[in-house]
């Protein structure tokens, strides 16, 4: 097949030897198994005669790492069998656009940009809210004042960001609450997630795993560092092995079915203490490399048989549409 990955423009800069990177695994093994993989970035995708094309380069592996060919190639979007779309947030203007150039292809999508478009990973996890912390999402001072005078610990999170950016903790009778609300919601002009604080998250968040409708049996847990209160640093010292309960298999493969049914293939769940606080469905970390050392698998290959998979049921469909 010859498939196009979309990634940040970050990975592309860092793009040989990141095996800590989920596209590293992915990109490798199809490589491995005879597949053309192209890989570009959200500003390499353009609009031409109403057909999306992509400047983009050639991938190939060398030594066991994988590197791409620097001389670029410009190709129509509908030459690939399927396109793996996978920016990092902010999920701003630019990202919105790459997604409306994509809508002028027949090519399968993994995750489909327009679901992606319409999902957003803080605000619509309250779909599955009876598996979450108490929360609001408001810009509303007197609103997040009152949930905190409730709840005595909360959470506050933008709604377009990733790792934790611009994540704040706030405590009842804490000096700067005023202050921080403000920063937040800009004066009260943008919306934003307020969850009550769990005080579990010291011992890490879960990263539980969806591949189609179903939850992976693999997961890992995400250590938060000495100087924050949640996980912010990728690096072996801050992740550790994860276990799934048979209560969370049960909850979790519920929101799998219902994502995958939404044209969301890929997602990464966060769980502190049972409880979702968002749901990853733009650039989900698998934690690949870290999952592999500490369970002695290689779901790399799972994560390939699916996508090849559903790379090829999606083409059916559009086959069939036509």
């Amino acid at each position: 097949m010859n498939i196009l990955f979309v990634v940040d423009k970050l990975e592309l800069k860092y793009f040989e030897f990141n095996d800590l990177v989920t596209n590293f695994w992915i990109i490798k093994e199809l490589l491995a198994r005879g597949n053309k993989v192209f890989i570009t970035t959200n500003n390499r995708l353009y609009l031409e005669g109403q057909k999306a094309h992509t400047i983009c380069f050639d991938t190939y592996i060398k030594n066991e790492d994988i590197f791409y060919n620097k001389q670029s190639d410009d190709k129509k979007v509908d030459d690939f069998d399927f396109v793996m779309f996978r920016p990092d947030p902010p999920v701003d203007n630019d990202y919105i656009n790459a997604t409306y150039i994509l809508d002028f292809t027949d090519t399968p999508v993994i995750n489909n940009t327009k679901s992606i478009r319409d999902f957003n990973e803080k605000l619509h996890t309250t779909l599955f809210s009876e598996y979450m912390p108490e929360y609001i999402v408001t810009a509303s001072k007197d609103k997040i004042e009152d949930f905190l005078q409730k709840e005595g610990e909360i959470i506050l999170k933008p709604l377009n960001q990733c790792f934790g950016s611009g994540v704040m903790y706030l405590h009842q009778g804490d000096p700067n609450t005023r202050s921080i609300i403000n920063v937040m919601t800009r004066e009260e002009n943008s919306v934003v997630m307020v969850q009550k604080f769990i005080p579990a998250v010291k011992h890490g968040d879960k990263r539980v795993l969806t591949l189609g409708d179903k939850v992976m049996d693999y997961s890992v847990v995400k250590l938060p560092t000495k100087d924050d209160f949640k996980f912010n640093t990728h690096n072996d010292n801050f992740v550790k092995k994860g276990t799934l309960s048979e209560e969370e298999k049960s909850n979790f493969s519920k929101i799998a079915q219902k994502l995958n049914e939404m044209g969301i293939y890929m997602a990464g769940l966060d769980v502190v203490d049972g409880k979702i606080i968002e749901i990853n469905v733009t650039s989900p970390c698998y934690f690949i490399r870290e999952i592999n050392n500490n369970f002695g698998s290689h779901i790399e290959h799972e994560i390939v048989d699916y996508i090849l998979d559903k790379a090829e049921s999606l083409s059916k469909k559009v086959v069939l549409n036509v």
